[in-house]
């Protein structure tokens, strides 16, 4: 009953969003190498970009947002030795929701089903957080 594999798949997602985000911007940075000022405030450069790579650049920024409180929840549950089945299993619940999120964000953006899947995790992780605040209330 590991609590750190699911942190760590949700490493290796974010890992691979960031890969795609480098491979899609590496080749227009070294293209226009010399005159990025351009691309110097992000809401400048963001018009300009295509929907497929906005999509990108908006994912890769969700995975700095909601599951931040995901990282910090499980580095609590494991120093404080309170990770359970129920926490690992809402563990993987998280992630996988997360990476269907992403899924849909990265192909159709479907904001429906994109929203529907934002809700899910968030209130899979809301859950995981009243359960640790109960346990260390029981203990």
């Amino acid at each position: 009953m590991d609590i750190l594999l699911p942190m760590l798949a949700m490493i290796i997602l974010t890992a691979a969003v960031s890969m795609l985000l480098l491979a899609t911007r590496l080749p227009l940075i070294i293209r226009h190498f010399g005159h990025l000022q351009g691309a110097m405030h992000s809401d400048e450069l963001r018009p300009k970009l295509s929907p497929r790579m906005r999509f990108i650049t908006d994912n890769y920024n969700h995975l700095f947002e909601q599951p931040v409180l995901f990282y910090a929840l499980v580095v609590y549950l494991n120093l404080s030795d309170t990770a359970d089945v129920l926490q690992v299993q809402m563990a993987w619940l998280y992630v996988a929701s997360r990476a269907i999120h992403s899924l849909i964000h990265l192909t159709n953006n479907n904001v429906s089903a994109r929203a529907l899947t934002f809700v899910i995790s968030m209130i899979i992780l809301i859950a995981m957080i009243l359960r640790a605040g109960l346990a260390l209330l029981i203990s």
